[in-house]
């Protein structure tokens, strides 16, 4: 398990700083001139999704080391009292996450959507989405008669309980392609 140096600081660059999981966001390179070059990172916490700023002195020790990640596909298959239970796509086990784990993306998670789910030193913390997901509309109001698409929008329930900006031509039941990035709506999609 190696240590980082500065140098090797870049965005996408997963760590382990004082025991815990972060995932680097932005990492600027300064040579002031006068005085040490340093490093500012932005890195997100893996575990709560909480963001973070350090500075780090270019040839000392960051006491950043190469975490124990790893990656496995696995489907949603329901949520209960427990938290989100998922199935191994390679061996078929199922795990459940908690709620602070799963965050954000429980608004995205339909059953058999296949998502990947970070293990840190072989404990499930958090889950990363696909970047597009299908969801049905549950909810929303009916758009006004004689509207075309002239980029009005209204509120809808999706079928996990997202709500999403939508076209106002869009009606109950449909499946529509939404971005889980920033919940945005894309297009209508066939069933």
């Amino acid at each position: 398990m190696g240590m980082y140096q500065t140098t090797d600081f870049r965005k996408g660059l997963k760590l382990e700083l004082e025991g815990k999981p972060y995932l680097c966001l932005e990492a600027t390179h300064t040579n002031p001139g006068k005085g040490s070059a340093f490093v500012r990172v932005r890195i997100k916490n893996l575990e709560s999704g909480a963001v973070i700023e350090r500075t780090f002195k270019v040839g000392t020790e960051t006491a950043c080391y190469e975490p124990d990640l790893e990656e496995k596909d696995m489907a949603f298959m329901y949520s209960d009292a427990e938290g989100f239970h998922f199935m191994d796509q390679g061996n078929y086990e199922s795990i459940y996450l908690s709620p602070e784990n799963v965050g954000e993306a429980k608004g995205y998670l339909k059953e058999g959507i296949v998502v990947q789910v970070l293990y840190y030193k072989a404990r499930p913390i958090s889950i990363e989405l696909p970047h597009f997901v299908g969801l049905k509309v549950t909810q929303t109001d009916a758009g006004l008669k004689g509207d075309t698409a002239t980029g009005g929008s209204k509120k809808a329930m999706m079928e996990t309980g997202l709500q999403v900006n939508v076209p106002l031509f869009i009606k109950e039941g449909e499946l529509l392609k939404i971005d889980t990035r920033d919940g945005s709506y894309v297009e209508r999609m066939k069933e």
